[in-house]
């Protein structure tokens, strides 16, 4: 069983900043591609950003210069550092992972979100 559980969303003002933490754990054979992902209410789910196993990172363009993704392999865990919020970035936020849990054999699999809301 893998377990993705995220944590660091809240409320905070426009122009403030917020520290996303997502870990997997359970019985985890390799971590592949971890990424961000976010839903606004009445919209679809997004792309935030994505980190490869080397570090190669990928944003959406709405965020880039804004948001960074990085991730700690020994602790399982990815990160997203969120500044310069708007108003725009409240959503739900989850993290996703491609996980093998044996060799060979990978499964996305999704945390159960953070809510992030940014309001004066």
């Amino acid at each position: 069983q893998v377990q993705l559980v995220e944590s660091g969303g809240g409320l905070v003002q426009p122009g403030g900043s917020l520290r996303l933490s997502c870990a997997a754990s359970g019985n985890i054979f390799n971590i592949y591609g971890m990424g961000w992902y976010r839903q606004a209410p009445g919209k679809q789910r997004e792309l935030v950003a994505t980190i490869t196993s080397g570090g190669s990172t990928n944003y959406a363009d709405s965020v880039k210069g804004r948001f960074t993704i990085s991730r700690d392999n020994a602790k399982n865990t990815v990160y997203l550092q969120m500044n310069s919020l708007k108003p725009e970035d409240t959503a739900v936020y989850y993290c996703k992972a491609r996980i093998s849990i044996v060799q060979n054999i990978q499964a996305d699999y999704w945390g159960q979100g953070t809510q992030v809301t940014v309001s004066s």
